[in-house]
């Protein structure tokens, strides 16, 4: 493959881009002490880095902390309505590879990723899977010479866990969303947040008062029903988890299936990684401007494909709001074509979420190529260290102490005698 240095949608851009990456960076205290390790260090010198991500201002600031590391950096999209074109031409203009357009159809996304590929990575950075999805089909002979990786979200670590446990997983992957500084943070406050500003934003619709109806009670679900409860709007969650179910519960949701809540919601927000959990059967059930929107990874929770089949029309009402009216006269409202929600209708996570984990990212990737060639292809959790690490840091910025064990305590707690 013939891959220039760069394909974005304008570099001219890049001035408006390089402003939303400085105020970022600027409010990323973790990622910049981790950072400033990696200059001095230079753990990535030689290496080459592919990273697929959501190509916004925050994840700039990482692709820029890996160069700065040593790397030779490659950077894609992990979503096709998630990248912010002035942000992929600042990158570029700095010299870095850069393979992105917002609004990519499914074709030239693909090309994207593999142009971020076709440099022969050593390590690969991952948000979604579809790095490993390709590494693991068409461009397998690019396998050879791959340290590791990191991935950055639950859908693409499931999908690795099921290379893993199929035997099929050709590289090892270190598994940066299950990290507590992770999932705890940005999955549940970061989505939450992210979530409800891009919804409010792109609709301009009031939340209080209103049933949202939020499917799935993981992290990020938790998170959504929670910042929709602090809006002042009634939460029914569905799920087909028997615990998360009564955890709901515990939390003052009414829990029901999807069937019995669609007639009721006003807003609907999918955030399971599965597909068709909202299809032609519950579109027919919604209320007359029912909005429906997806914070799951992948584009497949609301299913668009059947909701514009059934429809009489289909017309944009706002800016990234599709209205799709059925037989009945009543019309459903979809977000952002039914894609992720908070980037393709937003600005994503709030910065200081990112700083938490793309600093766990950077880290993650520095003991990739640190140890990566010892350790056997299975997908493995974030060190300790690296977690504890990121949260010392912040703590330390905000000036904030805790206690520690004294030597006596320490010994209590790890003894099972008296």
């Amino acid at each position: 493959m013939n891959v220039p240095q760069y394909e974005v949608k304008d570099i001219n851009l890049k001035e408006s881009g390089m402003k939303k990456i400085e105020w970022a960076y600027r409010n990323m205290p973790v990622l910049r002490a981790i950072e400033k390790e990696l200059i001095e260090e230079q753990p990535f010198k030689g290496l080459k880095i592919s990273v697929s991500v959501h190509v916004e201002a925050k994840t700039a600031c990482l692709a820029r902390a890996l160069a700065r590391g040593g790397a030779d950096v490659a950077l894609t999209g992990c979503n096709p309505l998630s990248t912010q074109d002035d942000v992929a031409a600042a990158l570029a203009s700095t010299g870095m590879h850069v393979y992105t357009i917002h609004g990519d159809n499914e074709e030239e996304y693909i090309k994207h990723l593999s142009m971020a590929l076709s440099f022969g990575p050593d390590i690969v950075i991952d948000d979604g899977g579809d790095f490993a999805m390709l590494l693991h089909s068409s461009l397998k002979d690019l396998v050879p010479n791959i340290i590791g990786g990191c991935e950055e979200t639950t859908t693409g670590v499931h999908r690795l866990e099921i290379l893993e446990k199929e035997n099929k997983l050709l590289y090892p992957v270190v598994a940066v969303n299950d990290a507590r500084c992770k999932h705890l943070f940005d999955n549940r406050f970061g989505t939450g947040q992210s979530v409800w500003t891009a919804i409010m934003a792109t609709t301009n619709l009031v939340v209080a008062g209103k049933t949202v109806v939020v499917a799935g009670f993981g992290m990020c679900g938790r998170g959504v029903a929670m910042r929709a409860k602090g809006l002042g709007a009634k939460v029914i969650v569905t799920e087909i988890d028997p615990v998360k179910a009564c955890e709901a519960i515990m939390e003052g949701y009414q829990v029901m299936t999807m069937e019995e809540a669609a007639p009721l919601g006003d807003f609907f927000v999918t955030v399971t990684g599965c597909k068709d959990v909202i299809t032609a059967k519950h579109f027919d059930l919604m209320k007359d401007g029912a909005v429906c929107c997806n914070a799951g990874h992948f584009d497949c929770e609301v299913n668009v494909k059947e909701l514009s089949e059934i429809c009489v029309s289909s017309a944009e009402l706002r800016n990234n709001i599709i209205g799709y009216t059925l037989k009945n006269g009543n019309t459903i409202c979809v977000i952002a074509e039914g894609r992720l929600v908070n980037l393709a209708s937003g600005d994503g996570h709030p910065v200081e979420i990112m700083d938490m984990s793309f600093a766990l990212q950077a880290q993650s990737a520095r003991y990739i190529a640190k140890n990566g060639r010892s350790l056997e292809k299975k997908v493995y959790q974030t060190p300790e260290i690296i977690d504890n690490r990121v949260a010392e840091i912040l703590l330390d910025t905000k000036s904030v102490n805790i206690d520690v064990l004294t030597p006596e305590q320490e010994k209590y707690v790890n003894s099972w005698e008296f």
